[in-house]
């Protein structure tokens, strides 16, 4: 995401430069106190560091990405009012209840780089309440859907007769991705059409994925971890993209695989209803037999499927892609470079 963010500031009017000027991370992982006062430490060190950068005066503005309680932006607010150039975040958020507790130094930093910034751009609807109730005035707050770093469309994904094929991505971790996998096994139990799934990704859980799914047998293939090439070669192949989505931030997959017009189905969670057009259906999270009716009534009916992907790759050139990111954030920025003027 923040690769495709510097490519979509780039393709701005004018093609302006744009420079990754830091690789400090602030991350805290743990809610380490002497952890977190180091890194203080460390970015004051990076802050002196960067404002002795001889291009530092010709900065217009300061973008920072994804500030939140576990990894604050420690300099962006500095260097942007000693520049006095506008301050821009994407994908903030705010958390109140991490105002005390073991994150609670980096919590309040994260506040104030919230404070700070002239305008924030949230991806999902989820952190727009939080951002809204502590808007400091003036302050714009925008919508940026998540998007692919790309500017068109790849290729469609192929209709043929067979065996209908069910897609999933995820790591094979404890936690979320086990819990969708849990969620994708009890599901396709009381699938009534013929399937066959294919699961890319790897991880140290891999036996106990492999367990959900046993009773299967030759009908689940494990692909393990495959490079993004293979797994767009796999979305081209498949029939339906199955994922949860158990607490997914919004899930890039989800993205790309209606860019090959591959339906998806997913149950309805915040981050996850953002990302899903028309080409796809979210079903509720406790109900696993709906669930299973949706995916049954796509691998039945194939000119619902042909309709699907048609919609679905509409919906991504239209909402996802790298020119409406560019439009979105030039439309900004240009307001914010002719106030300063």
């Amino acid at each position: 995401m923040a690769q495709g963010l510097m490519a979509a500031l780039g393709d701005m009017a004018g093609q302006p430069q744009v420079d990754l000027v830091s690789e400090f991370r602030s991350w805290d992982g743990k809610g380490d106190e002497t952890a977190q006062q180091e890194l203080l430490i460390l970015a004051e060190k990076e802050i002196t560091r960067i404002l002795a950068l001889p291009e530092s005066t010709n900065w217009q503005i300061w973008v920072t990405y994804h500030n939140y309680y576990k990894a604050p932006d420690l300099l962006g607010p500095a260097i942007a009012a000693h520049l006095n150039i506008p301050y821009i975040l994407i994908e903030a958020s705010r958390s109140r209840k991490r105002l005390n507790g073991p994150w609670a130094q980096f919590a309040k930093l994260s506040e104030a780089a919230c404070d700070a910034a002239h305008s924030i751009f949230y991806m999902t609807d989820r952190d727009r309440p939080a951002l809204e109730d502590g808007r400091p005035v003036g302050q714009a707050l925008l919508n940026l859907p998540p998007f692919l770093n790309q500017k068109a469309l790849p290729a469609p994904s192929l209709v043929r007769g067979g065996n209908r094929v069910l897609l999933a991505v995820g790591m094979l971790r404890a936690g979320d991705k086990f819990a969708s996998y849990q969620v994708l096994a009890d599901t396709l139990r009381l699938v009534k059409s013929p399937w066959v799934l294919r699961i890319a990704g790897d991880g140290p859980q891999r036996d106990q994925v492999r367990a959900l799914f046993a009773e299967f047998d030759n009908r689940v293939e494990f692909m393990g971890q495959l490079s993004h090439l293979q797994v767009t070669a796999q979305m081209t192949l498949a029939d339906l993209f199955v994922w949860p989505g158990v607490n997914e931030a919004f899930g890039m997959v989800y993205l790309e695989a209606q860019s090959h017009g591959l339906p998806v189905i997913a149950q309805d969670r915040p981050g996850v209803r953002d990302v899903i057009g028309k080409g796809g259906a979210l079903v509720a999270v406790d109900d696993l037999q709906a669930y299973a009716q949706m995916i049954d009534s796509f691998l039945i009916d194939e000119d619902r499927r042909k309709l699907a992907q048609s919609a679905a790759r509409h919906y991504i050139k239209a909402n996802h892609l790298l020119p409406a990111a560019t439009q979105q954030l030039e439309q900004e920025i240009s307001r914010l470079l002719k106030e300063r003027v």
